[in-house]
């Protein structure tokens, strides 16, 4: 990314939430987390504490915002909210299970397959729209100072901010699967994504 400088970043996705649970797209509404969505922020908070972050961003929504909160209050930091962190916005399609979702709107799914990049939600964005607002978000997160921070987001945003830190191509940035537990550290000098599990010491390396 021309002009922003990070040592390492770490991208972490909010703990679980209730809608998780439910298979209900969330987007930018919310939903609150559970009791094991609690346990995946107090898991990340013990993590980060350990792995010299200077700064914790986080994604406007709830759900992010009290995973965020957590590790902040574990490092004495403040959280850094950057709106450009938000969702993925799912515009007509959100709070509705896929299900439902076909019901509403049938072959919108089968069209989002083909092209899910520049596919657009109905009322709502596309990842290429998303892709934007992470390099925003990176920019922001950069201006602030931050050489090390902790980026507490969502699965689908999250992809765009590793494309934007590793240059990788729309297809395979989208194919990015981050569970609750999993914690990226990313090195966009080199290259590097590693996958820190932050309910074990297990971890798993590749070269983008």
């Amino acid at each position: 990314m021309r002009g922003v400088t990070f040592d390492v970043v770490y991208l972490a996705r909010h703990g679980q939430t209730r809608w998780n649970q439910e298979g209900r797209k969330q987007g930018q509404l919310d939903s609150p987390l559970t009791v094991a969505g609690q346990q995946h922020a107090a898991d990340l908070a013990s993590v980060a504490a350990t792995l010299g972050v200077d700064l914790v961003a986080s994604s406007p929504i709830g759900r992010a915002m009290a995973t965020a909160q957590v590790s902040a209050e574990a490092l004495g930091l403040t959280v850094q909210v950057i709106p450009e962190l938000a969702e993925v916005h799912h515009g007509e399609m959100a709070g509705l299970t896929t299900t439902q979702a076909n019901a509403r709107f049938p072959g919108a799914l089968e069209q989002r397959a083909r092209d899910k990049y520049t596919w657009r939600f109905p009322g709502g964005e596309s990842y290429a729209d998303a892709d934007g607002r992470a390099a925003v978000a990176l920019a922001r997160i950069a201006l602030a100072g931050a050489r090390r921070p902790l980026i507490v987001s969502h699965e689908m945003i999250s992809r765009m901010l590793l494309r934007n830190l590793l240059g990788t191509g729309p297809a395979e940035a989208i194919t990015t699967q981050q569970p609750h537990h999993v914690l990226y550290r990313v090195e966009p000098s080199s290259g590097q994504l590693e996958e820190l599990t932050t309910t074990t010491t297990t971890t798993t390396t590749t070269a983008r």
